[in-house]
């Protein structure tokens, strides 16, 4: 098994898209990037712990690649947008592919800029491709709310801007 990480705007959203995937052992919302340790939610939105919302995914290898999670990562996504992600803005909802090893870096480096050269969007890719630190779990309410709450889910997915964006530039929602 191993590790992916990726920030995604609204923890909420990066989860099911990836939980449905074969080969896929857990995904988890939580908070990196920053420099406080334990952080909490609140702590997290104040923009003072440098923190990212993101989602750590177990995941088998030779089931589903690194590639695919990438492929799928970009398509849940607005990956020119530097304020946040959709109704979310600040830095702890900015786009970012947390690499675990040399490996991941070469191919996040490298998927980003098929993306750029793909002419799929207008601006610069502003997502960034950063060394994975520190991962706190979010508190459990936050855990697979797709799943615990799928009423508000879907209607903040909707309300948000993020499932017609996804279906103008992927054509569909939650590929």
């Amino acid at each position: 098994m191993e590790k992916a990480t990726f920030a995604g705007g609204c923890f909420w959203c990066m989860v099911k898209p990836f939980d449905t995937q074969p080969g896929i052992e857990s995904v988890t919302s939580g908070y990196t990037g920053g420099h406080k340790a334990n952080p909490t939610y609140r702590e997290v939105c104040s923009e003072t712990t440098g923190h990212y919302e993101a989602v750590q995914i177990i995941f088998d290898p030779e089931i589903f690649t690194y590639e695919k999670l990438l492929d799928v990562y970009w398509m849940q996504i607005d990956p020119t947008d530097p304020g946040g992600q959709f109704g979310d803005r600040g830095q702890s909802y900015q786009t970012v592919i947390f690499y675990h090893n040399e490996k991941q870096r070469e191919i996040a480096e490298e998927s980003k800029r098929k993306l750029e050269n793909s002419g799929k969007f207008s601006h610069p890719i502003a997502t960034k491709v950063l060394k994975a630190s520190e991962f706190y779990p979010a508190e459990t309410y936050h855990q697979d709310y797709y799943k615990k709450e799928p009423g508000h889910y879907g209607a903040y997915r909707i309300g948000s801007g993020r499932a017609a964006f996804i279906e103008r530039h992927w054509g569909g929602d939650e590929k």
